[in-house]
């Protein structure tokens, strides 16, 4: 029986966004050892004046998107993944509730599918500034995530989309002991809840193996995976070619934690690919992602 991983993030969370790499060398090395659950945080119901985050001090001045844009460019510069923060001066988002939403909504065409969707949020909000807040801008990223497009709108216009993410929220909001003890709580909008990104590993014994302040790192969600029971089914180099084939766009970043070589020698592959039409870059302000031509 595979082991469940219980994912604990937000689509607009930029830790989070700068997980993706150990993310997805874990979703690789444990192929058909893992099943996934994408359990919501809910990091605003409402942006304005009165946000307030403890975590990157939002809200702690007058202005919380001056706050968010300083966040955003201080994740950048310690995880290298592609960041434009403009997106809190030309179109801010309102809240996070209706991408968490949509996420439940595309998970129930099963986990791979709400993680393609939820990473097509992660993307449409970290680099290409998209207002993904609303009902038409959530239903435009059906095709590009792969899933039914009428199915995903009836799941994500019921009832029980809404009834998952407020499960969610509660789960999010109740930090278990564990995560107490590892300083692993943090407070928003006046609610304590579980810091982003946090993994839970379960085991079909029903073992809990929580990665709670480290699931940026490869190596402490592998060990936790194997502690869970999951068994590791790749290892070694996955080639900037076959991880996009495998996953879709990748940044620069995930493509060296894929791959295992260093950068310099992993940038100087990727253009040399560009250069023979087998890769396109995609230029971010703070970054590079690169996808099939």
């Amino acid at each position: 029986m595979p082991v469940q991983l219980r994912y604990y993030t937000d689509p607009v969370c930029p830790w989070s966004w700068a997980a993706e790499p150990a993310l997805r060398r874990i979703l690789w090395e444990f192929q058909g050892q893992l099943v996934a659950r994408w359990v919501m945080g809910g990091l605003a119901r409402s942006f304005g004046p009165g946000y307030r985050d403890e975590e990157g001090g939002i809200g702690a001045g007058p202005d919380c998107f001056a706050d968010l844009i300083s966040h955003w460019l201080d994740v950048a510069g310690h995880a290298g993944m592609p960041l434009d923060p403009r997106l809190w001066t030309e179109s801010p988002l309102t809240s996070t509730y209706p991408a968490c939403q949509a996420v439940k909504a595309a998970g129930e065409q099963g986990w791979e599918a709400g993680y393609r969707y939820l990473r097509a949020v992660r993307e449409g909000a970290m680099f290409e500034r998209r207002k993904l807040d609303h009902l038409d801008s959530l239903l435009a990223l059906a095709g590009p995530a792969g899933l039914e497009r009428e199915r995903f709108e009836i799941d994500l216009r019921s009832n029980a989309s809404t009834e998952a993410f407020a499960a969610d929220l509660d789960e999010v909001r109740n930090p278990p002991d564990d995560a107490r003890a590892a300083k692993a709580v943090r407070r928003t909008e006046g609610h304590e809840r579980l810091a982003f990104p946090t993994a839970v590993f379960i085991g079909e014994d029903g073992s809990r193996h929580g990665v709670w302040r480290d699931a940026r790192n490869a190596a402490a969600l592998r060990n936790a995976a194997e502690a869970a029971g999951a068994e590791q089914v790749n290892e070694g180099t996955l080639e900037p070619l076959e991880a996009i084939r495998r996953f879709g766009r990748c940044a620069t970043t995930e493509l060296v934690e894929l791959a295992g070589r260093p950068r310099p020698l992993i940038e100087a592959e990727l253009w040399s690919l560009a250069r023979d039409w087998k890769l396109k870059p995609v230029e971010a302000l703070t970054g590079t992602l690169w996808e099939l031509p």
